[in-house]
């Protein structure tokens, strides 16, 4: 995104926090609810089958959000850094207790090139809407075995890249490019990307994949 669609984004998303409800619109006026309720409450055993369980090390979550995940992280001592553009979903990070950046995920991030894992959950692999580009730049936040661990939407929703905007409160915010991911589509974006699917996971209607890095080829 650029640095005026990245303002836009956040001050849009610190809208919905704060109002604990939203729905994302699409071009068409296609509406998508999201469930801020469980992104601002408690991490589940979902979200550890899917994502907590697998952190054995220094932990990036990138769209950190209220800090559910990082949470979770932070009871099990696990180190983690959440990072986000919304304001209002740092300051919550931080009520509990976790370390939370107010950034977007092409600025200068602490450790870049040093972090095991990488998380992108709740559909944030849709930001910015380059899935290639996005999960490129994670490739440079990892350690060079480092994984990453990408929710994506359910077989046959492909690979959709479009304008949206949020609904909060009655107001529409300014638009800002996203994209959707699903399970059919995630292996051709991490190879563009330099990536493989290592292995799938589902747990209650929610999938996530772990992406490592393909091999470099022999010279």
């Amino acid at each position: 995104m650029s640095p005026l669609e990245t303002s836009a984004a956040g001050r849009a998303f610190d809208g919905m926090f704060s109002a604990g409800t939203g729905h994302f619109v699409g071009p068409d006026g296609r509406v998508e609810h999201l469930d801020v309720g469980q992104w601002a409450g408690r991490s589940d055993l979902i979200d550890r089958e899917l994502f907590t369980d697998l952190c054995t090390g220094p932990t990036l979550d990138l769209g950190c959000g209220p800090g559910r995940l990082l949470g979770d992280l932070l009871d099990r001592g696990v180190p983690a850094l959440g990072i986000d553009v919304s304001a209002e979903a740092i300051r919550r990070s931080r009520r509990r207790g976790a370390l939370a950046l107010q950034l977007d995920v092409f600025d200068d991030v602490p450790g870049a090139g040093r972090w095991r894992h990488a998380m992108l959950a709740d559909g944030n692999i849709g930001i910015g809407g380059d899935p290639v580009r996005l999960l490129q730049r994670v490739r440079q936040l990892l350690a060079p075995r480092g994984t990453v661990f990408v929710e994506v939407a359910p077989l046959g929703s492909g690979l959709v890249q479009e304008e949206r905007r949020l609904h909060v409160a009655g107001a529409l915010s300014p638009s800002f490019p996203w994209a959707v991911v699903g399970l059919d589509a995630i292996g051709e974006v991490a190879r563009d990307a330099g990536l493989r699917v290592g292995d799938v996971r589902s747990a209650g209607g929610r999938h996530a994949v772990t992406l490592v890095s393909l091999p470099t080829p022999a010279t």
